[in-house]
């Protein structure tokens, strides 16, 4: 059987200029999983300068409308050097011009628009043009300037005020600014000899020509809102892929930088300590060595020479090795918990479990070639669902299974006529020829209901050997972890496992020879029971512990009691779950059968209501046998064996985040 990768814990002496060429080794081979992190001590250690550039860099990222890079695009980068550091600052100070002139454009138009706005709400309104001083936001000053002195006008008030030439030789101007700031603009004005216009007082509304300014200078601005724009597509076109690699290998410095902040350190050296597995151990230590040039001291350990690990302080990380479609149900067994290191791997048992499990409970092989489909596309990146793409073999195995399973009921898309050919071709290899090979559709007959009930002592047989297998690997897993009365007395143990091996057997053997419970069934049944009900006891007279009955005896044959009753009703629930897998088999013929009448019902409309049918079928009633299915894994088997937890082998690799 197949068991838990094996792992050495590993000492590295570093020298601090090595330190990162060695981390990013690390982090590139996605093999190691530190042991002595910490936090800082200070605000200093904190300090992350990569990472301060790494938010400057997706900052200009998202001003420029360029896609973000993912953590694919770590491999092929490299740590920031300082190359990298140059050519992101100057790219950095390029961006922030560039922002700094759009702000500045920005805020240009839209003070632009308000003057316009607000005076041309006064265009036809008939008042002395002297009541506009009035204006919430605009103040103006029409009158006379030397041409030349134009631009440096306009500079110098800068934002604080606009200046609107009225004629094509710009003698003749009009300033509006905010009423906070009319002191400041008539200070301005003063200083390049600006003269002020004699308006009537009677003079009413707002002069064209003012208005025909404002217009002017919103199209001036406008356009400089575009050329700004058109330099930023520009800009991203010219350096997408520059500022792409420099995301990327200011992601792996930023990272790098956090773990070094974490480590144990002098000014010279740093110590690293963390898990890696044994098999990749060796030639890692060869290729860090070679990275150091001989810079570098290592220290290797078994699990047994580590005193955390024996004082049990620290347990060894737990990393589960297998191919693509095993591998693809790794998840299922640390959602529910890690195994313990040393422990059985039970990865393989869940992804025959589940298979099987699901094709009896969803046997069609239409809907099954569906599953096995979307597998295929997922697989090849056809169909990309996220993270989910690297579950393709569970859609695959699931798929073949309940095709498979779905040949034998002849259910092709809830009909059986497509499969009859297939079905008699297969039966007439051992005799009468007959469709479908397993009738499991009842009609009334005895035949179907016989046939019927044997599929559900199918169901409930296929359970006991998923108990079975359960109550093994956890004898086996107690006996390597050399807990040898856990691996004897017990509901799990093998005291339980006989007692429930044994009144299977006896079951059996009374339906099929038609025995009578004698004498040395109830000597058999009544040892092993005993030996299970008080497994305490017997665990703390194999550990040399007193008292025996460590609350007194009374209370030992109370919890005995409650034990029994305990065993009893598990070891019957466990069993009769797996009727439950019968009943989704049968109920998923009815619900083809049902489907396939109101398609011929339907008439003209029969291929829409197939295909709707199947539709709601395969995604919903494929989402209910898969939780089924894990619930039995989790509650039948995993109970078995997984009365404590592990620890994760969780190795440090570059993330983008």
């Amino acid at each position: 059987m197949a068991r838990t990768t094996p792992m050495n814990l590993v000492e590295l002496m570093v020298m601090k200029d090595d330190i990162r060429s060695v981390l990013e080794f690390l982090g590139k081979k996605g093999t190691f999983q530190f042991q002595n992190k910490k936090g800082g001590d200070s605000d200093s250690k904190n300090e992350n300068p990569e990472r301060d550039l790494f938010v400057k860099l997706q900052d200009a990222r998202s001003f420029l409308n360029i896609n973000d890079i993912d953590s694919a695009d770590l491999k092929p980068a490299s740590c920031a050097g300082e190359k990298e550091r140059e050519l992101a600052e100057k790219f950095l100070a390029d961006v922030e011009e560039l922002k700094k002139r759009q702000a500045q454009a920005a805020d240009e138009l839209r003070r632009v628009k308000e003057s316009k706005e607000e005076a041309e709400s006064f265009k036809n309104l008939k008042v002395p043009f002297s009541e506009l001083d009035h204006l919430s936001f605009l103040s103006l000053k029409i009158g006379k300037i030397d041409p030349a002195s134009f631009d440096e006008l306009s500079i110098a008030v800068g934002n604080r005020a606009i200046v609107v030439p009225l004629g094509d030789d710009k003698s003749k101007i009009m300033a509006a600014s905010s009423k906070k700031a009319r002191f400041s603009l008539d200070t301005e004005l003063k200083k390049f000899g600006f003269v002020p216009f004699e308006i009537p007082a009677d003079f009413k509304g707002v002069p064209d020509d003012v208005l025909s300014g404002l217009e002017s200078k919103l199209a001036e601005s406008q356009k400089a809102i575009d050329y700004i724009e058109e330099e930023k597509k520009n800009m991203a076109n010219t350096h997408e892929d520059l500022l792409r690699s420099l995301l990327a290998s200011f992601a792996i410095a930023a990272q790098i930088v956090d773990v070094q902040n974490s480590l144990e350190s002098t000014s010279l050296v740093y110590r690293i300590t963390g898990w890696i597995p044994g098999s990749d151990c060796h030639s890692m230590m060869k290729e860090m060595d070679k990275l150091t040039e001989g810079r570098i001291a290592i220290r290797v350990y078994n699990p047994h020479e580590v005193p955390s690990v024996l004082n049990g302080t620290e347990q060894v990380p737990v990393r589960l090795k297998h191919g693509k479609l095993v591998g693809a149900f790794e998840r299922m067994i640390f959602s529910y918990g890690s195994p313990v290191y040393g422990a059985i791997d039970p990865t393989p048992f869940v992804a025959l479990f589940f298979t099987l499990l699901f094709g009896i409970m969803f046997g069609d092989a239409g809907q099954g070639f569906i599953f096995l489909l979307v597998g295929i596309l997922m697989s090849l990146k056809v169909v990309k669902v996220g993270g989910w793409n690297k579950f393709a073999p569970i859609f695959m195995a699931i798929g073949c299974s309940s095709m498979i399973m779905g040949i034998l009921t002849g259910e092709f898309f809830g009909t059986e006529k497509v499969l009859e050919p297939v079905a008699e071709a297969i039966t007439g290899l051992f005799g009468n020829p007959h469709a479908p090979i397993l009738k499991l559709m009842p009609d009334g007959s005895a035949s179907s209901i016989k046939t019927m009930f044997m599929f559900f002592g199918v169901t409930v047989g296929v359970g006991f050997i998923i108990n079975s297998i359960g109550l093994v690997i956890n004898i086996i897993n107690n006996l390597l972890l050399h807990r040898v009365g856990k691996a004897l007395f017990g509901k799990n143990a093998l005291s339980g496992a006989l007692f429930f091996w044994y009144v299977v057997v006896m079951v059996i053997r009374m339906i099929v020879a038609g025995h009578a419970i004698d004498s040395a069934d109830i000597t058999v049944i009544a040892v092993t029971l005993l030996l299970t009900i008080f497994c305490e006891p017997i665990h703390r007279a194999l550990e040399h512990e007193k008292p025996i009955f460590e609350n007194g005896l009374f209370a030992g044959i109370i919890e005995a009691v409650v034990e029994l009753l305990e065993t009893l009703i598990s070891y019957m629930s466990n069993s009769i779950s797996f009727i439950r897998v019968g009943a989704f088999g049968l109920a998923h013929a009815v619900l083809g059968f049902i489907i396939l009448t109101l398609s011929e019902m339907a008439g003209p409309a029969y291929l829409l209501v197939m295909i709707i049918g199947n539709g709601i079928v395969v995604v919903l009633e494929g989402m209910i046998v898969a939780i089924q299915v894990i619930r039995l894994q989790y509650y039948e088997f995993f109970s078995k064996f997984f009365n404590e937890t592990g620890r994760e082998f969780k190795p440090f690799s570059f993330d983008y985040k």
